[in-house]
């Protein structure tokens, strides 16, 4: 399990843009498991929708991304890098996430040649897929 601190370690997120709050699951260049528990009081639902708090699904693509970025991150030879997107294809928003929520967020790394690769990502709550999407990633 990496908590907090780990995390920082190894991607170069920091609050209120760290969107992953555990890792429970890694395999290095593999996969990776992590939760974000949304509370009301993110930052995003004052404007996003005041009378509906509902979490922006770019930004529950962008945690998706972190947690793939702590996989492809955690190979030796990438330690202390940044991993950028290069895409973000066949996104697909299946449910609201919404404050009280236990995200969890899964990211297969299914493709790399040299510095590009390909994650598989899935967010869920409850075991409901909220959103899929394939990202694509660069590391610089």
């Amino acid at each position: 399990m990496l908590g907090i601190k780990e995390i920082e370690a190894i991607i170069p997120h920091r609050h209120p843009f760290l969107l992953v709050d555990c890792i429970e699951e890694v395999e290095p260049g593999v996969r990776a498991v992590g939760y974000k528990a949304v509370t009301f009081h993110e930052p995003f639902f004052a404007g996003h929708f005041p009378q509906e708090p509902v979490m922006p699904g770019v930004l529950i693509v962008e945690a998706l991304a972190q947690t793939g970025a702590v996989a492809i991150l955690s190979v030796e030879e990438n330690k202390g890098k940044v991993a950028y997107f290069g895409a973000i294809n066949s996104a697909k928003f299946k449910r609201k996430v919404v404050p009280g929520d236990k995200l969890k967020l899964e990211c297969e790394i299914i493709k790399q040649k040299g510095p590009v690769g390909i994650g598989k990502a899935t967010a869920s709550v409850d075991g409901k897929v909220a959103v899929s999407a394939e990202l694509t990633f660069m590391i610089g």
